[in-house]
Order: structure tokens, then sequence, then C-alpha cells
């Protein structure tokens, strides 16, 4: 019998009591109470005992339930923290990769540039050495055409070639 069941029956053995005539007293077996006070103190060990291991268990279900939630916690931190990390490198990545981007746009600007003035200061050279040249032919055809005109009898040395 558990304890509250014990205190049950002996609380309706005294509501079934009688009564002493004018007093708010009652008659009772004294056996049958101290059988009831017996079966308390027999019954209170063991209660206490599952009282203790009723308290116990829930003390340890409750740390567990805690340790648990900590994990879960501690989980939820970790998965947080990868995810803001992953976002940092991705974000720094974007970062990176826009910045190589840019620098190549630029090296690439500048090469061009570099090209058209290399170009454009080969090109002025090469205009001036034909205009150097044009200069030159000229004055070549100039002079040709201010030399007079020699006779074929004479030879290219000026002497004159007789044939007698």
């Amino acid at each position: 019998m558990e304890i509250l069941s014990i205190i049950d029956l002996l609380e309706e053995k005294i509501e079934k009591a009688p009564n002493i005539p004018f007093t708010n007293k009652a008659i009772i077996n004294k056996e049958d109470l101290l059988q009831y006070i017996e079966d308390l103190r027999l019954k209170l060990p063991e209660d206490m005992k599952q009282a203790k291991w009723v308290k116990e268990e829930r003390k340890r279900i409750l740390a567990e339930a805690q340790k648990e939630a900590e994990e879960i916690i501690k989980n939820a931190e970790e998965k947080t923290n990868a995810l803001v990390n992953e976002h940092e490198i991705t974000k720094k990545a974007y970062n990176q990769a826009n910045e190589i981007i840019a620098q190549s746009q630029k090296k690439a600007r500048e090469l061009r540039l570099g090209a058209r003035q290399y170009a454009e200061q080969t090109l002025d050279e090469l205009d001036k050495r034909l205009v150097n040249l044009v200069n030159i032919i000229r004055q070549g055809k100039l002079e040709l055409r201010q030399e007079k005109p020699m006779d074929s009898s004479q030879g290219s040395d000026g002497s004159t070639d007789h044939k007698d």
C-alpha cells in the first residue's frame, strides 16, 4: 500500500468511528490505529526511496536536457559562425575578384595606351625617314636633271672614244 492510501484508510476509519456523546471525540480500535501506523512506518522508507529515486531521476533528466540544450546551442553557434565565416570568405573572395578584374582592366588600358604610343612613335619616325628618303630621292632626281646630258660618244669617264 502506498502512504497516501494508508492515510486515506485511516481518515475513513476516523470519520466512521462512533462518537462519544456530547463530545467531538471518537472511539477507535487501538489495534487498528497501531496497525495503520506500522503500515506507514514500513511504507515510508519504500516511498522515500522511490521519492529519492524520482528526485535523482528528475535531476538526471534535467542535467541531460541541459547538456543537450547546451550542445544544440553550441552547434547552432558553430553553424552560425561557419555561415558568417563562409559569408566573409565569399565576400572577401568577391572583393578580391573585383580587385583583380579592376587591376586587369587598368593593366589592359595601360598596355593599349602604351601600344598606341609606341605605334604612334614608330609611325612618326617612319614618316620622318620616309620624308627624308623622299627628299633624298627628289634631290637625286633634281641633280640628275641639272647635269648636262652626255654625248653618246663620250664614255662615262668623259673621254672620247674614237674609232679610226
